[in-house]
């Protein structure tokens, strides 16, 4: 089989990141820190560690310190280009700005400064490619917060602790054509305006992921990860392992 090219991947890390609550006056949430490491260079490695290492950041809020950290950091076989979108930019004005620094004609990957997981990159590129549409998204169910309760007239039947959940979400993992950039409109969200009008017309694709996924939203999220951390616990570092 031959091997899955290298493609460049787009990451969205120029937010607020307001409900990460006052470590983000300082600091941008994709460089809060994990295991002593930037979130973002976590998110980077879940690319990385399956043979793609050519980035580009769409830099925004304290952007110059994400700047500052590749810097003094450089890692070695990564291409990390870095890209000032716009403080209040919508993510699809963040894309927009990013497109001149894209191969002409090749996918892409699109990814946030926040997120990690054990995607099989291969496999949803290949899914892509088979279902020839514009996008493709990561759809997966999350897991509850909460123990769920099953009731049947007035009593619980059956509880579930934090069971996953029925629907599927975004994962936060794409696949892009570049011929999608010139239907971008800047002004809008990508989630609502662009990703929204593809699935109205039938352009966005779905690549099932039953695997680890966890958003770093707030502090408790950060806890978490930092928590699995410490105990070696890291299936998003897994193909590295």
């Amino acid at each position: 089989m031959a091997p899955t090219p290298q493609l460049q991947t787009v990451i969205l890390c120029g937010g607020y990141g307001t409900r990460m609550g006052s470590v983000t006056g300082t600091t941008p949430k994709p460089m809060v820190s994990v295991g002593g490491m930037p979130l973002l260079w976590h998110v980077m490695r879940c690319y990385a560690d399956q043979g793609h290492r050519r980035f580009v950041l769409c830099l925004g809020y304290l952007g110059e310190v994400i700047r500052a950290w590749f810097a003094a950091h450089p890692q070695p076989g990564w291409e990390v280009i870095l890209v000032d979108t716009g403080v209040d930019a919508s993510t699809a004005g963040r894309l927009a700005a990013a497109a001149p620094w894209l191969d002409r004609d090749a996918s892409f990957f699109l990814t946030y400064g926040d997120g990690v997981a054990d995607v099989d990159l291969a496999g949803l590129l290949a899914h892509h490619r088979e279902q020839g549409r514009l996008a493709t998204v990561t759809a997966l169910r999350p897991q509850s917060r909460f123990g769920v309760l099953d009731l049947d007239q007035g009593v619980v039947s059956r509880f579930r602790e934090k069971p996953r959940l029925d629907q599927y979400v975004s994962g936060g993992f794409f696949v892009f054509e570049h011929r999608l950039l010139a239907s971008l409109d800047p002004r809008r969200p990508l989630e609502d305006g662009t990703l929204a009008e593809l699935a109205q017309r039938g352009e966005l694709a779905a690549w099932r992921h039953g695997g680890f996924w966890l958003s770093v939203d707030t502090p408790r999220d950060l806890a978490e990860i930092n928590a699995m951390y410490d105990k070696e616990d890291t299936p998003w570092l897994a193909a590295s392992s």
